[in-house]
């Protein structure tokens, strides 16, 4: 890395471009009948056990609502070979359409909650409300996962991360440094 290259002051708005939590998420969801996916990326592992991931769910979403009111979703990861359907999941919205069958995912039961599952991802985390103490002030959602399945290869999936400007990094070659961590770091 070359310690003369200038740095230049980065615009407050473009922030997420160095810190983005994570790879592209679809948030599936139900309440009464009617089911919606989302796209989502700010999201963030709060804790381990039990496993706690936050997110922010803006309550001029369509999903609020169905999320709002059954404490439950989906958070499922998709892969590279999803981009379009990623990109037209956000671009829509899931009070005009039913997004499942507009982009032809299949939507398959979850094993702990109601909301579906998005089968074509790559894994699937099961969540229930566990704290919306937020919600109101930030549109922050703070959920419990309670039942998680992912595909076992490959291993390390090429996912999705949004910078912002229709841009996307793909989570790339794989640097393996377990040797250098303590067990209990790992």
């Amino acid at each position: 890395m070359r310690d003369d290259v200038e740095k230049v002051v980065v615009p407050l708005d473009r922030v997420r471009r160095y810190l983005e939590p994570g790879p592209i998420v679809l948030v599936s969801s139900t309440w009464q009948g009617e089911r919606n996916i989302m796209t989502l990326g700010w999201h963030t592992v709060m804790a381990f056990s039990p496993s706690l991931v936050g997110c922010v769910i803006s309550c001029g979403n369509h999903s609020f609502d169905l999320v709002r009111r059954s404490g439950t979703c989906v958070i499922n990861l998709p892969t590279t070979a999803l981009t379009d359907e990623v990109i037209g999941i956000g671009n829509s919205s899931g009070a005009e359409i039913d997004k499942f069958d507009h982009f032809g995912l299949t939507a398959s039961p979850a094993t702990a909650v109601e909301a579906p599952l998005v089968e074509e991802c790559h894994a699937h985390f099961e969540c229930r409300l566990v704290d919306d103490s937020l919600v109101d002030r930030h549109d922050f959602f703070i959920w419990e996962v309670v039942a998680a399945r992912a595909r076992e290869t490959p291993a390390y999936p090429e996912t999705l991360h949004y910078t912002g400007d229709g841009v996307f990094m793909v989570a790339g070659k794989i640097i393996d440094r377990r040797s250098q961590f303590l067990p209990q770091m790992l």
